[in-house]
Formats: structure tokens, sequence, C-alpha cells
């Protein structure tokens, strides 16, 4: 235990909540600003088992915020997935690995979820977002959602059953909007790290067990400002998705 053992004396972690780790499973769709960030700390944690989903490619452009890859993985045009585990494998060799280089979909995802006990957001979009909040309602699974946005963003649990999903807060036709990308608006490499990091403490927390610290609501964050701020969501009774 001498990798964790500034982990396990942790207050709420200890030894039954490293080995608890250590036997879960988990799928992190998307392995960009907040993917990387995620699979990093997670790994290092000393998690069982990380299905890493994503379609694209290592760019240039990539290298400010997306913390797994460098620029031979740039110059190489590789999969990020792939980039990806070649550098958390010489992180913690004790982790299992999985890669899928392609784009998570309704036809896919449930054989992706099948075997997972908690589903990680590290995506950049409300369509595939929706998609994963639908499959994870249906099929009882847990999610952490993360979003950022030039210097601002959010992060939720969806790990309550009986708690609101994504489509009680946000409005269906948000995937047909043209929202603002980091193509415009541009991201801070900080901005991805800090929400990256929340999440990934969320992760934790649920995985070990300590469900009764689990983060309330939604958090909004301005790193520009240096803002932290708690926003209560409910669910909704006329919800398409969640509604019994």
């Amino acid at each position: 235990m001498e990798r964790y053992s500034r982990q396990v004396i942790v207050k709420g972690i200890g030894i039954k909540g490293q080995e608890r780790l250590e036997q879960s499973r988990i799928l992190l769709v998307g392995c960009g600003g907040l993917g990387t960030n995620i699979a990093n700390i997670l790994v290092r944690a000393g998690v069982g088992f990380l299905r890493i989903i994503d379609k694209d490619r290592v760019e240039l452009s990539n290298l400010q915020r997306q913390s797994l890859y460098n620029e031979k993985d740039a110059e190489g045009n590789l999969p990020k997935a792939e980039a990806a585990r070649r550098t958390l494998e010489q992180i913690n060799s004790t982790v299992e690995i999985e890669t899928v280089v392609e784009e998570l979909s309704s036809g896919n995802i449930d054989k992706y979820l099948a075997d997972v006990g908690l589903v990680m957001d590290g995506t950049d979009n409300f369509a595939t977002r929706f998609l994963i909040n639908s499959a994870c309602v249906k099929n009882g699974l847990p999610w952490i959602h993360g979003g950022v946005a030039a210097t601002s963003g959010v992060v939720m649990n969806f790990t309550d059953k009986d708690g609101p999903c994504l489509e009680c807060i946000y409005p269906e036709d948000l995937v047909s909007r043209e929202l603002p990308g980091t193509g415009t608006v541009g991201i801070l490499g900080t901005m991805t790290s800090v929400v990256g990091a929340l999440q990934a403490n969320e992760a934790i927390k649920f995985l070990t067990g300590n469900t009764d610290s689990l983060m309330k609501g939604m958090l909004y964050i301005d790193l520009w400002r240096g803002t932290f701020e708690r926003v209560g969501i409910t669910k909704r009774d006329d919800c398409n998705c969640c509604k019994p």
C-alpha cells in the first residue's frame, strides 16, 4: 500500500475505501480537457478499471489544456484514447485501462455501460450528455457531469436515483441550439483542471462510500472572478426522462 499511503490515511478513505476504489469500474466519455484530468487523478488514486471512449485524435491545440498528451502525440495524430492509455499505464500499471476509439451513440452506449458502476462526463456537447443521462436513468447508473467554457464551468452529481436528472435542469432543445464552444469563446487550461479535479473528487467520495459528503446541487465556478456559487436543483415531475 506504499503507493496509496498518503491517501489511505485521509479521514473517510482508509484501507476499506482504498479496496473499494480498486474494485471500481468506470466509464469515461471523452478524453479532452476534462477527461484527461479526470483520468489522471482516478488512475493515480487506484481505481480498478477505466474504460475511455473518444473518437478524436490529438492535435497541437489540445496541448494547452489536455494534460495526458505531448508534442509527439500531436505530431503522430494519435487517437486520444490510445495516447492517454500509454501515459496512464506508465503512471499506474496496476489499473486496467480499456480504450474505445469511436463515438458514443445510442447504438453502443448500453454495451459500454453494462459492466461499469459509474460514468464520468468528459464531453463537450449536450447531445452526448443527454445520451449519457438517458441511458444512466434507464439503467439506474450514477454519473458525474462537468462542463467548461472560457473561464467558467459547472459540476453536478447525478448519483441519487430519486433525485433530478440532467433534463430536469436543462431544456431538451438545448441540443439543437448553436451554443458557443471553445473554438469561439476559448478555454483556460486552469478551468479544465479545476472542473476535472472536482469531478474526480466527487467520484472518489462516491466510490469509497462517502455518499453523505457528495456535493449537493450545481456548483458554478467563475475562475476569472474567483467565485464558487452553489445553485439548488430539483426534480421535475413532468420530466420526459426521469418521471415515474
